[in-house]
Formats: C-alpha cells, sequence, structure tokens
C-alpha cells in the first residue's frame, strides 16, 4: 500500500535542501556562525552561537544538546502544540554534550535552529519554503507539511501505533500533534512520494552541483549507528550488494521510515506503522531497505 505515514527525520534532508539553496543563491554562508543570522539566540552553558556554524548544524557536529532526550512522555504531549522556540528553549536549558566541531553527536535542535535560519533569512514559514522550493516545482503530491494544530493523516494511510514503553501493549497512536519535530521531523509524505524527492536530489534537479558535493560529503564516527555517514541532512548507506546508497529515514511514535536512492537511479522506502522496540527489529527495517535497494 502507498499510503501516507509521518517520515519524521526525513524532514531533514528536505530543510538540508532548502538550506543548500539558499546558500547556491549566496544568501547563507555554510561556514559562518549562526549567529550572523540568529544574533543572541544561541546561548547556554557552553553554548554560543557565535562558535557553531551552519555546516555543524546541518552534519550533527555543533554540540547541542538534543531536545527530544528532554522529552520523558511523549503521550503526555501528543495533542499539545508546542512552537519552535519552545522545544529550543528546552535544549538551551541544558548544557552542550561537546565544543563545537570536536565530535558528532545526532541532536534534533540543529535543525530547529536551521528551521528558524530559513525564517529569517527568508521572511517566510519554513513548511512554506519547503513546498514552494522542493514540493511543486517537483510535482510532489502526496508530500505535506502539516499546518498548525493539524492532527490527523491524509487518507489513505495505516494506522499508527507506540507504546510507553518497550514490551508495553501497543495503542493506537495515528492522530497526533507533531509540531514537537517541525523542522527536525513533521512532514508527511507516501513512500513513492519520497523515492521521488531522494532521485530528484541526487540527479541534480534541488541543488546546483557544488551544493549537492557539499550535502554528500560525510563525517565518519563510531558513535554512529550502522556504520552509516552522515553528510549534511543526507546519510550514505553501505549495500550489501556493494556501493552505497543516500537517504536519511525517520523515527516518530506511530511510524518508521527507512529510505534511500542509489547514483545508478534505484531508490526504495520502507514505512512501518510502529517503531520497533529492540535493536533487532530496527536492523530488520533496516535489511528491508536494502533487500530492497540490492534486489531491484
Amino acid at each position: 500500500m502507498n499510503g501516507y505515514g509521518r517520515i519524521g527525520s526525513a524532514t531533514k534532508t528536505y530543510v538540508a535542501t532548502v538550506v543548500l539553496q539558499l546558500v547556491g543563491e549566496g544568501k547563507v554562508d555554510l561556514d559562518a556562525p549562526i549567529e550572523d543570522y540568529l544574533p543572541k539566540l544561541v546561548r547556554g552553558k557552553g553554548i554560543d552561537g557565535r562558535k557553531i556554524t551552519v555546516r555543524q548544524l546541518l552534519q550533527h557536529t555543533s554540540g547541542l544538546p538534543n531536545y527530544t532526550g528532554f522529552i520523558t512522555d511523549y503521550f503526555e504531549i501528543r495533542h499539545t502544540y508546542m512552537d519552535p522556540r519552545q522545544v529550543l528553549d528546552l535544549a538551551l536549558s541544558h548544557k552542550a554534550s561537546f565544543a563545537p566541531g570536536t565530535k558528532w553527536e545526532y541532536s534534533n535542535t540543529n535543525y530547529i535552529l536551521l528551521g528558524l535560519l530559513v525564517q529569517k533569512v527568508t521572511g517566510r514559514p519554513i513548511g512554506e519554503q519547503v513546498t514552494d522550493r522542493i514540493i511543486k516545482p517537483l510535482g510532489l503530491k502526496d508530500t505535506y507539511w502539516p499546518g498548525i494544530g493539524e492532527q490527523g493523516i491524509r487518507s489513505p494511510h495505516p494506522e499508527g501505533y507506540a507504546y510507553r514503553k518497550p514490551g508495553a501493549p501497543l495503542v493506537e497512536f495515528t492522530e497526533m500533534d507533531p509540531s514537537w519535530g517541525w523542522a527536525a521531523g513533521q512532514m508527511i509524505a507516501t513512500p513513492s512520494d519520497v523515492n521521488r524527492f531522494y532521485r530528484a536530489l541526487l540527479d541534480g534537479k534541488l541543488l546546483k552541483p557544488a551544493q549537492l558535493a557539499e550535502m554528500r560529503r560525510t563525517v565518519k564516527d563510531e558513535s554512529i549507528p550502522f556504520g552509516w555517514q552522515f553528510g549534511l541532512g543526507l546519510v550514505k548507506i553501505k549495500l550489501s550488494c556493494g556501493g552505497h546508497a543516500w537517504g536519511h529515514g525517520g523515527d516518530i511514535d506511530g511510524y518508521e521510515t527507512r529510505d534511500a536512492a542509489t547514483d545508478d537511479g534505484r531508490a526504495a522506502t520502507v514505512m512501518v506503522n510502529a517503531l520497533p522496540s529492540t535493536e533487532a527489529g530496527a536492523v530488520k527495517v533496516n535489511q528491508a531497505l536494502d533487500t530492497a535497494l540490492c534486489r531491484s
């Protein structure tokens, strides 16, 4: 079934693409500090926006604490609207994980700031920019950025399920307010549209060659799961049949997505309607993506 689903952190690739389009237009400098665009906003214990670059936000080497690690109960906030400043303030109330540029650590906070960066530079909402710069030009009729207060999913779609803790009974979790994910994970799409997006991205239809090359420059770190390598909003995934693919994937209560495309034209997206409760379960979803790409 090619139904709609929440694509979670795969949203980051769309947001990163918009940021890199702005780089190509000369409106954003990859190696400029975020302070240049959002002055006096990024401050905290060991946190200074004058020392964190746009590139470091895109590749998760900023050292900013991950705000989703401080949300203790997603069932409690299921129907709560949270604006970007709320989740950013939650992150900035904690100390930095490390000095900028010294390590890699996945942090959704990076992409909240990138969403705010896009809005500051363009003067328009990040969801509108993703729509006008990516969704409409590619004709992705089954991809959208949920509006404020929009808690449901367009039909057709599978119901999503979640659990309070591993081993607990699954609870239907389709309807929710995804605002806490915002530029780090709010989007909804069908698997076929996700495939079309990644194919267009790798084919150079969205970015100039220089910016696409920057996007594909990866960071190697032993802490990155499954042997992946992170670029700028794009993940390099080794394939069992040789070579590699590029994607991102996303986890959000009710749905998990794994997606990637190869330079020779293959693309696949696997979507399941509950987050795996074990590492073995997560590996199986990754293996399904690998199988789809290697046998296509």
